[in-house]
């Protein structure tokens, strides 16, 4: 199995979630600021996870892991305060939390695997 190609999928399939289920809320200010950072954010889990499988050294490989760790945790951050806000129903929030919470147990793992494989 492919593990690369697996979560290049997953993290994609989680940002086009994130994308669908924030498009039908209606708009406010506060909600568009909240919508528009994890938005961001997922999206950007998504793009630097590719980004990670065409490093050209291991460390630039750990630099780019390090920012997917930080973009999935900032998703996690923004799906508690929409949680919390309750601006989407609990099945669904607690879905995207469920697959964002999965994201960012395997990716601080990797980032940890790789800092010990990098000289740093």
């Amino acid at each position: 199995m492919d593990f690369n190609q697996l979560f290049r999928d997953r993290t994609k399939d989680f940002s086009i979630s994130i994308i669908k289920s924030l498009s039908p809320l209606p708009y406010s200010d506060d909600l568009s600021i909240i919508r528009k950072q994890i938005i961001r954010s997922a999206t950007s889990v998504a793009a630097n996870y590719r980004a990670v499988a065409r490093a050209r050294s291991e460390k630039e490989r750990f630099a780019k892991i390090c920012i997917v760790v930080e973009e999935i945790d900032e998703t996690q951050f923004w799906l508690e305060i929409i949680d919390e806000l309750e601006y989407l129903d609990s099945g669904k929030i607690s879905n995207l939390r469920s697959k964002c919470d999965e994201l960012v147990k395997v990716m601080t793992a990797y980032k940890f695997k790789l800092s010990q494989n990098t000289t740093l």
